[in-house]
């Protein structure tokens, strides 16, 4: 029987590798992960493995409604039933400012979502009760004799509506109206090109269960272990929702896999916290997947007019937009999507005058929050749309068009603020336009199987069509609009080994390898171990945006160069010479002159050295009432060429390959940078062509795996690095950017593009439905 701190420990050593000693390598080389073998072998323990002594399972009762009044909730049937220890609702938590029970709301920028509902469900799904029973069948059973008394009333769930509708919270139905106004509003081009997008309801649909323990403390506190993405923050909203200090409340990231948004639902954190607490007893839930589909946010649906104004040779003159996105029933991140949805409106081109009015909305759809390039990939698909409708009117080539409008380092965006970061998108389209096509699948008599439908299949090869699409996209980096960034890490150096206590949590993003890679660099220490990242550590912030390379791995370094200080220091003194007049490089310490050759080995033996640090990029500003402001720390960039072979009799798509240029700043890890790009791919295929979590009458209708369509083996193209530029960012650390979320924003448009290349249909909305690519 392993404990819940043994487990915690185990996954975060060494970033998952179980405390093996990793292999020695610096940046700029490309080591392997250190959970990558376990993960592969199916030994990784996971949340859902987590056990304790004397354990209670939990489970939710939810709204069978998408919006109801709650004019009652008897438990008694389900305390009754031997084995159950607790039943727990909204009233069980702390009131509200008004003396009244409110359900404890909280969310990352908006308090408005109840951890468990109290007198009305905005959403279907929304957690009602919770139960906690000896066994997991009896926690369900109970659930199910819980009688709640609804009331349904009308589901506003078009968000065009919601501006007219009544107001489904107290704060409203309009999260945020943002207007982008800058240059002459009377300028007009020679050429118009119009049009109306929509971008459906993506699901991170995250493969790995759901799940988590709480423990109570002897002090009246609680210990939670989950596979959080964000410790602190999820530890301080979850003590205000209990109504503890934040002290009391601990929370250790256990068996985090692979994430593309936040890992957890609060309420799901803050019930089971609660159901501990209530019990005196350690209790774990572990989510079915209609539950998980329930619980965690997906990416904004999106409705986008469009209306570009060129002068005869596709000069952009003048971009007009209309942007709604649904943020379902509460609040979420949908601020931070707005801004980036109307910041990036007019995507990675030069434009003199630029009008947006963007809107984000409350409805009683489920709710939508932080997933890969939130807001900017909605309008990628738009503004790129729009530049290949413009490239037929100009009768150029969608490269053309593109290289025509293409910004700049030093040009401004929409916003005003100046793109200092390296901007070399004509270089990026130039990359992906000079790679070789591939074949065609008729020239291969064995590749039948490569033909839309595969061999047997119903269509006519005859009617298979080849496209080819460009689309060019861009991303912000870190928080923006004024949100303070900063990352604590500790570097201990004992003998021939050091530690590196940092609360960033490995998502997928590769930082426990990235930390490794630093220290070695720095250090020459081969061997470099993570310790359990917690919430007693020092703040590190989410793991999203790109932030833990740029900010922790900032931490890292100057935690690393402290230590190095310190090491090279003294030996300098002896020999009458500076610091910085010594180097570590392969393991050794040398002077300039080559007199002095000592292994840090040797150096460090004795010797226990230590230093903390923080990182804290240059701060933002909010966007102001006509969008105007320096609201991002920095912007990453891609450009894509996709391949696909539609069979326009029967609407089947096959995407063949995907030619990919991105500027990484520098490749700390050559290898990793790869397989991130490649998964962002995968994830805006899977967006372009299958990923749509369906919705009637604010009814989830597919809240499965086999309902819910995700990319396979099978359906993932082969992905063509053709590029990855290394043009430093100043500003940033190392001069690397992160690389996993423009991938995943731009794919799906290309894919769009080059759907619309093969049959000569608009193609207005993802996913791409068969109907939508069945051409006369």
């Amino acid at each position: 029987m392993t404990s819940p701190t043994d487990i915690g420990a185990a996954l975060q050593q060494d970033g998952g590798a179980g405390g093996a000693a990793p292999e020695a390598a610096g940046l700029g080389s490309s080591p392997l992960r250190g959970d990558a073998l376990p993960k592969a072998l199916g030994i990784y323990p996971y949340a859902a493995d987590l056990w304790a002594e004397g354990l209670l399972w939990g489970a939710v009762l939810r709204s069978p409604h998408p919006h109801a009044r709650i004019r009652g909730i008897d438990t008694s049937a389900a305390l009754a039933l031997p084995g159950v220890h607790a039943v727990v609702t909204g009233a069980d938590l702390p009131p509200g400012p008004d003396g009244s029970p409110d359900g404890a709301p909280s969310g990352p920028i908006v308090a408005d979502r109840p951890v468990l509902a109290v007198g009305v469900v905005r959403h279907h799904g929304e957690p009602v009760a919770a139960v906690a029973a000896d066994h997991p069948d009896t926690a369900r059973l109970a659930v199910g004799l819980i009688a709640v008394d609804y009331e349904p009333l009308e589901a506003v769930t078009d968000p065009e509506q919601a501006f007219t509708a009544p107001a489904l919270h107290p704060d409203g139905n309009l999260f945020r109206h943002l207007p982008l106004r800058t240059g002459d509003p009377d300028a007009a081009g020679e050429i118009i090109v119009e049009g109306l997008y929509q971008v459906g309801r993506q699901d991170p649909a995250p493969l790995g269960a759901e799940a988590g323990l709480a423990v109570p403390r002897p002090d009246g506190g609680v210990e939670l272990h989950l596979s959080s993405t964000d410790p602190h923050g999820d530890r301080d909203r979850t003590a205000a929702c209990l109504g503890l200090e934040p002290d009391r409340v601990r929370l250790v990231a256990t068996g985090v896999p692979g994430a593309t948004t936040d890992r957890e639902d609060l309420s799901f954190q803050v019930t089971l916290a609660l159901l501990a607490l209530r019990t005196g007893r350690p209790v774990k839930m572990t989510l079915t997947r209609e539950e998980s589909f329930h619980t965690h946010t997906s990416r904004h649906p999106a409705l986008l007019r469009y209306r570009h104004h060129a002068d005869a040779e596709g000069v952009l003159v003048k971009v007009e937009a209309q942007v709604l996105l649904d943020g379902g029933a509460y609040a979420d991140v949908s601020s931070e999507a707005l801004a980036a949805a109307t910041a990036f409106s007019v995507g990675p081109y030069n434009c003199p005058n630029v009008f947006v009015d963007a809107w984000a909305v409350r409805t009683n759809n489920p709710p939508a929050g932080r997933m890969r390039g939130e807001g900017a990939l909605q309008a990628c698909f738009a503004y790129e749309s729009q530049l290949d409708q413009l490239a037929a009117r100009v009768g150029v080539d969608p490269v053309e068009i593109r290289r025509r409008n293409a910004m700049s380092t030093g040009d401004p965006l929409p916003t005003g603020q100046a793109v200092t970061c390296p901007a070399p998108v004509k270089a990026l389209l130039d990359a992906v336009a000079a790679e070789p096509l591939p074949a065609l699948p008729v020239d291969d008599p064995d590749a039948e199987w490569l033909l839309p439908g595969g061999p047997g299949g119903a269509g006519d090869p005859a009617a298979v069509r080849r496209g080819i699409g460009y689309a060019v996209g861009m991303v912000h980096m870190l928080g923006a609009e004024g949100e303070d960034e900063v990352s604590t890490a500790t570097v201990r150096v004992s003998g021939d080994h050091a530690t590196v206590i940092c609360a960033a949590v490995d998502a997928g993003q590769g930082f426990a390898t990235l930390a490794r890679q630093i220290v070695q660099t720095v250090l020459g220490v081969s061997e470099v171990y993570l310790a359990p990242a917690d919430s007693d550590q020092s703040v590190a912030g989410p793991s999203a945006r790109g932030r833990h390379t740029w900010v922790s791995g900032g931490a890292v370094e100057r935690a690393a160069l402290m230590v190095r200080h310190q090491l090279l220091q003294p030996i300098a003194a002896n020999f009458g010479m500076s610091a910085e007049l010594l180097q570590i490089a392969d393991g050794k310490i040398t002077s300039y002159d080559g007199v002095l050759g000592m292994p840090v080995a040797e150096a460090l033996e004795g010797k226990e050295l230590w230093a903390t640090a923080q990182c804290r990029p240059h701060p933002t500003e909010p966007l102001d009432d006509n969008g105007q402001g320096d609201a991002f720390v920095s912007i990453s960039f891609c450009a894509m060429r996709a391949v696909v072979d539609v069979d326009i009799e029967l609407g089947a798509v096959r995407v063949v390959e995907m030619a990919v240029a991105q500027e990484v700043g520098r490749a700390l890890n050559p290898r990793q940078i790869e397989d991130r790009i490649e998964a962002g791919v995968a994830q805006g295929v899977g967006l372009a062509l299958l990923e749509d979590l369906r919705t009637e009458g604010g009814l989830l209708l597919n809240p499965s795996l086999t309902g819910y369509r995700l990319p396979t083996a099978l359906d993932t193209p082969e992905v063509r690095i053709a590029a990855l530029l290394e043009e430093r960012d100043v500003v940033a650390t190392f001069g690397a950017k992160a690389v996993s979320a423009v991938p995943a924003v731009v794919a799906p448009a290309a894919v769009a593009a080059a759907v619309r290349a093969a049959t000569g249909l608009p193609v207005g909305r993802l996913p791409i439905r068969p109907e939508d690519a069945v051409s006369a």
